[in-house]
């Protein structure tokens, strides 16, 4: 089969040692990111199967509907970038593996590396070293030993967070849902009274929530108020679970002091052109939350795993099963 791989930044997808499962296949790397319809329909027009790399692009029914030879998108994780119903009727099968009770352990220690970031200033003391200052980065840094950890979202990779808070002796704050507000505190974390309460105690508090309707901009300019002029923010989850500018605004007003950030509104963000980027109190990374090889290695294993199914006749963890029905293999 003809497969097109897309938005492979770093070309590392064809080194993966899990690449061997595509053998026999007519494979080609895409490694730049297109947006643009019309060039991505032309890219994409002999492709039989996609793979998508997480949600950094948007396939919608104008791409689907020029792609007449596309029968499988296999990707890995949620699916809110992809237009199923047009998949369906056009009997394209969209697979992707929910990797169930497995988080993503590359996306939690990149949230701590972040926040240890944050708080100590590591990057602005890189930056004046580098310059021939010495310790010149700036205000110094804090201890994070006995400041409160706020984990907002108490899933499998705010759990982890909480752990790691734990292991550095801070006590954790947990918001969220009802159930998982109990569960933190049957693991032994405290559940705040109340969100305003969360972000007003807090001394650091980091976002591990999906991005669905009822979550957009579930953080905005009210509660970024509540937080202590010495806090952190930090998101490697989603942008728009920030309300649009908010972030910057409270930076500005010095509620909270410092933020942590790894995902942006549009992505990839090219030349710095990011209102984030500019300012002292913020560390920037180019959502790098789970790209490491061995996270890449589990990911691509499950993703190439879809395609060799399908192949065989036997499609897996199938998204829209209906379209099965109708299904020439």
């Amino acid at each position: 089969m003809k497969i097109a791989i897309l938005d492979d930044y770093q070309d590392t997808v064809r080194s993966l040692q899990c690449f061997a499962r595509l053998a026999g296949h007519d494979v080609t790397v895409w490694t730049d990111h297109v947006p643009d319809t019309d060039r991505l329909a032309e890219r994409l027009r002999d492709a039989e199967v996609l793979v998508l790399i997480r949600e950094r692009t948007r396939v919608a029914a104008p791409l689907l509907e020029r792609l007449p030879k596309l029968r499988l998108i296999s990707q890995r994780s949620v699916w809110p970038h992809i237009d199923v119903a047009a998949c369906t009727r056009l009997g394209i099968v969209v697979s992707s593996d929910m990797h169930a009770g497995t988080p993503s352990y590359a996306t939690a220690e990149m949230t701590w590396a972040l926040i240890l970031a944050a708080a100590r200033r590591i990057p602005q003391q890189v930056a004046a070293l580098k310059a021939g200052r010495w310790q010149g980065g700036g205000e110094i840094g804090n201890t994070l030993r006995g400041k409160i950890l706020g984990v907002y979202g108490y899933g499998r990779i705010g759990q982890v967070l909480a752990g790691y808070g734990r292991a550095f002796g801070m006590p954790v704050r947990v918001w969220g849902r009802e159930a998982a507000r109990a569960k933190a505190a049957a693991d032994g974390h405290v559940a705040a009274k109340s969100k305003e309460a969360f972000f007003a105690e807090c001394d650091v508090i980091t976002l591990h929530l999906r991005l669905v309707d009822a979550t957009r901009g579930i953080v905005g300019a009210a509660v970024l108020a509540r937080m202590k002029p010495t806090a952190i923010l930090v998101n490697t989850s989603r942008a728009g679970l920030i309300a649009p500018g908010a972030l910057e605004e409270a930076l500005r007003k010095g509620r909270p002091g410092r933020a942590a950030v790894d995902v942006y509104e549009q992505e990839p963000v090219l030349g710095g052109q990011h209102p984030l980027l500019a300012m002292d109190e913020v560390i920037g990374t180019p959502h790098l939350g789970y790209v490491t090889r061995e996270e890449y290695e589990i990911q691509f294993a499950d993703i190439f795993e879809q395609i060799v199914a399908y192949a065989a006749g036997r499609p897996i963890n199938v998204v829209n099963p209906e379209v099965l029905n109708n299904m020439k293999l």
